[in-house]
């Protein structure tokens, strides 16, 4: 029946999961505790939260870094091949214009 709405059984579970998640954190911030212990539960896990952002940001930064200095090496690789390409593009042509001005004589 939940087929035929548009709803699989991933989706179903994914939210069930998902609902137990934030069942679980409201049931810790809720719990009867003296207030000093939630606010020091509060702090932990912004603390970690913290932790986990600043971790996953500088990966981020690591790995865009890593990246943008791959694709310069790869522009001046490319740069290079291509100016090589054209000064000997522009060798020949001369050679041929020389042949035919030499043929001309």
């Amino acid at each position: 029946m939940d087929e035929e709405r548009g709803f699989s059984a991933k989706s179903v579970f994914i939210s069930f999961l998902l609902g137990g998640i934030v069942g679980a954190g409201l049931a810790l911030l809720l719990a009867p505790q003296a207030g000093k212990e939630t606010r020091a539960r509060i702090k932990e896990t912004a603390e970690d939260v913290k932790e986990k952002a600043e971790s996953y940001i500088k990966e981020a930064k690591e790995k865009i870094s890593s990246t943008l200095d791959k694709a310069k090496e790869t522009l001046e690789e490319k740069k290079s091949a291509i100016t090589k390409a054209v000064e000997a593009g522009k060798e020949a042509y001369e050679k041929e214009v020389s042949k035919e001005k030499e043929q001309e004589a």
